[in-house]
C-alpha cells in the first residue's frame, strides 16, 4: 500500500505542467499575439458601467422611454393587429 501511494505521488510529480492554448482553438501557443490596448480598455469600463454611470435629468428620460414606453407601444401594435385580425390567439385572450 505504500508502494503505491509512493509511486503515485511520483507520476504526479513528474508530469509537466500543461501548456494552455489560447481558447482551445486551432492557434498555436506561441503565435506572438499581441493585446490590443483600445480593446483591452473597452473591456475594463464594460466591467465596471456601474461606477462609470451617472443618472442625470438626460439619461433618466431615455431609460424611462426605453423600458415603458416602447415596450408597451409594441404590445398596443401587436393587440391592435391581431384585433384587427381577428387571429384565435386574441380571441383567447378576451
Amino acid at each position: 500500500m505504500l508502494r503505491n501511494t509512493v509511486t503515485r505521488c511520483h507520476r504526479v510529480v513528474g508530469q509537466a505542467q500543461q501548456r494552455r492554448q489560447m481558447g482551445g482553438g486551432p492557434y498555436p501557443y506561441n503565435l506572438g499575439v499581441k493585446k490590443n490596448k483600445f480593446i483591452e480598455e473597452w473591456n475594463g469600463r464594460r466591467e465596471i458601467t456601474e461606477k462609470s454611470f451617472d443618472a442625470t435629468s438626460k439619461t433618466v428620460p431615455w431609460i424611462l422611454t426605453l423600458c415603458i414606453a416602447v415596450p408597451y407601444g409594441i404590445y398596443a401594435i401587436a393587440k391592435d393587429e391581431l384585433s384587427k385580425t381577428g387571429g384565435r390567439r386574441y380571441k383567447e385572450m378576451c
